[in-house]
């Protein structure tokens, strides 16, 4: 494997890694905004199956993931 691979690997991952911080971000505005009354739901990992979920409980773990993701970019 030469250098210029490794280079454009990274260069993939890192792409990949600021597409899926971007997309956090959206997911963490919009919870964000809504109004408290609102109802949020969750998917269950590898099923099309939804709970019915506690919107700060949520929001938080999406704060916490982006925070991962970009420590992760950051890292990089």
């Amino acid at each position: 494997m030469s250098s210029s691979d490794t280079c454009e690997g990274q260069s993939a991952l890192k792409e990949e890694l600021n597409k899926k911080v971007k997309e956090q971000k959206i997911v963490v505005d919009e919870l964000s905004n809504l109004k408290k009354s609102r109802r949020v739901y969750i998917q269950q990992r590898n099923s099309n199956v939804f709970f019915l979920a506690d919107r700060s409980q949520t929001l938080s773990s999406c704060r916490k993931e982006l925070d991962n993701l970009k420590k992760e970019l950051q890292d990089m």
